[in-house]
């Protein structure tokens, strides 16, 4: 199984969400490489965050982001 680019692209962009703190989102500014602006977009329309250009995690953004985090920390541990 291959993981497309636009797959990856949705990955890093819920690992950069702190899940510390439900009151901390993050902006993807236009000067962001394409692909994550695009993945962002994607996330939203998955119903993941709340804002085309990131935002807040919805409820499901915020487990998608706590079981992809936990899958990269396992596997570089």
């Amino acid at each position: 199984m291959t993981i497309k680019q636009e797959l990856v692209d949705e990955i890093e962009v819920l690992l950069r969400y702190n899940l510390d703190s439900t009151q901390e989102g993050i902006k993807v500014h236009h000067t962001a490489r394409e692909g994550l602006i695009a993945a962002t977009q994607r996330l939203h329309t998955k119903g993941l965050v709340d804002s085309e250009d990131g935002g807040y995690l919805t409820d499901l953004g915020h487990e998608a982001a706590e079981h992809t985090q936990a899958a990269l920390r396992i596997l570089t541990s």
